[in-house]
């Protein structure tokens, strides 16, 4: 049976709540989608590592994981560093299905939610 995991892979931040934010989303996209194992993993500075994320999903049952980069941008880290991230967890799991999906980009949502952060600085700064 093919167990599907997600792994959200985020910067990192040396700021714990950046941190907690990302996790903090990865449990409202299990919530929507209703993966079983969704994770998130660091690039740098701060743990789990990209690896170790992978070899938690692995250690929870998956067999094909859905690599998703949790970045804004398409910059040096969504095109080449975890592309490379990947290449190297082959080695460790040769029959391991790996793919990565899109980053964030410009989107729609985004700008929906810039646009309420915009109105509640406004209400907070009473300048409506």
């Amino acid at each position: 049976m093919i167990k599907t995991a997600i792994l959200m892979m985020a910067h990192g931040s040396r700021v714990a709540p950046a941190n907690e934010a990302a996790r903090q989303v990865a449990a409202m996209v299990q919530e929507i989608t209703g993966f079983e194992i969704v994770e998130v993993a660091f690039r740098e500075l701060h743990d789990p590592n990209i690896q170790t994320g992978i070899d938690t999903c692995v250690a929870r049952g998956a067999n094909r994981i859905l690599l998703m980069p949790y970045f804004l941008f398409m910059g040096a880290h969504v095109q080449h560093d975890l592309p490379e991230e990947i290449e190297e967890a082959r080695t460790r799991h040769p029959g391991l299905i790996m793919e990565m999906g899109g980053h964030l980009g410009a989107h729609r949502k985004l700008a929906e939610i810039e646009a309420e952060r915009i109105g509640e600085a406004l209400a907070r700064l009473g300048w409506n």
